[in-house]
């Protein structure tokens, strides 16, 4: 491959979101995985991976795990580069922990509609109207919405944090509505909400999940505290992403539906052979909108490329970092008890 080649890949990235190279014989197969490896040691790299990867991403992770477990990862590894198969606000989390440390991310396109509904500026302006509000902010947003906020959550450290946030302060909750209500409902404390939610959750329809539980009786349904208030009241048990794989494999039942991003099935059937594992239905029959768009940007292929040029790489701006590093830092101070 020419120098050309590779500089007109590389200014191509802020439009494509990745290294789109045309005349390079990129291993397939068995060979694709080994030359991951290869380029994983040679580089001293961790792969850090979310639960609702492609499998086959999920299967040569060094880590794979939820928002919260891999912000921790992220902390801890003594890795000279990070590869992120996760979307942007995850990678961009792991550099703001990690600012000495190269972080790629496969593929920048890897989006998020709650990340991208919700902006810094917005928080500053429902800050002026309740000035003496903390703002509590899900961990999936970007760095900007981070750095104006008072403490970052995950679904797996949500609860822990808002109970314990003084008592006599008003709490901002941003992005997403349907945790904030469900939040609000389990911890008593009235939230000020801001008016995001996720695609994919918000797909789910609770008619449709209706009918799949009365057709298969013997079935619980858990769901993902992102999901809509009608779904939430139909699930035998809500949880993170996290909770949802240990209830599945630890609970009697043999049959579950599950209503989040269907992702997580891989690592279920990994930890569950035995038991039926059914996705939840969403509204519109013509699609798989329980699979997030987003996180299955990243390809086994652009993950190779990734890490032989390591880029893309996410960069962020220093005092921008070191304001969004707060709130985390927050976060996980409080969260230490979460397993």
């Amino acid at each position: 491959m020419s120098t050309e080649t590779l500089e007109k890949a590389k200014s191509a990235i802020p439009v494509r979101g990745f290294l789109d190279i045309k005349d390079i014989a990129i291993p397939q197969g068995e060979e694709l995985v080994k030359a991951i490896l290869k380029l994983k040691e040679e580089k001293n790299a961790v792969i850090l991976a979310h639960y609702y990867q492609p499998g086959e991403i999920q299967d040569i992770a060094d880590f794979l795990g939820d928002s919260l477990q891999l912000a921790r990862q992220a902390k801890e590894t003594n890795a000279d580069m990070i590869v992120f198969c996760g979307v942007h606000f995850m990678a961009e989390a792991a550099k703001i922990l990690n600012p000495t440390k190269k972080v790629v991310l496969p593929d920048t396109m890897a989006g998020c509609s709650l990340a991208d509904g919700c902006s810094g500026e917005g928080l500053r302006k429902m800050r002026e109207q309740h000035p003496n509000a903390l703002i509590a902010t899900y961990i999936n947003c970007n760095a900007e919405t981070k750095a104006e906020s008072d403490i970052i959550v995950t679904s797996s450290n949500a609860e822990t944090v808002i109970e314990a946030l003084p008592k006599d302060r008003p709490i901002i909750f941003a992005p997403d509505k349907n945790l904030g209500r469900y939040l609000s409902k389990k911890t008593g404390r009235d939230m000020i909400l801001w008016d995001g939610s996720c695609i994919v959750h918000e797909a789910f329809s609770m008619e449709r999940i209706a009918q799949q539980l009365a057709d298969n009786p013997d079935a619980k349904l858990i769901a993902h505290p992102e999901s809509e208030e009608a779904v939430l009241k139909l699930a035998h048990f809500i949880g993170s992403t996290s909770a949802l794989l240990n209830y599945v494999e630890k609970d009697d039942c043999q049959k579950f539906i599950i209503a989040t991003e269907e992702g997580i099935l891989h690592e279920m059937r990994k930890r569950a052979p035995h038991k039926e594992l059914i996705p939840a239905l969403v509204f519109d029959e013509s699609c798989n909108c329980s699979e997030c768009f987003y996180m299955k940007r990243n390809t086994m292929e652009k993950l190779y490329l990734c890490m032989k040029y390591e880029l893309p790489e996410i960069l962020i701006d220093e005092e921008l970092r070191l304001r969004a590093l707060k709130p985390i830092e927050a976060m996980l101070d409080l969260s230490k008890s979460i397993k």
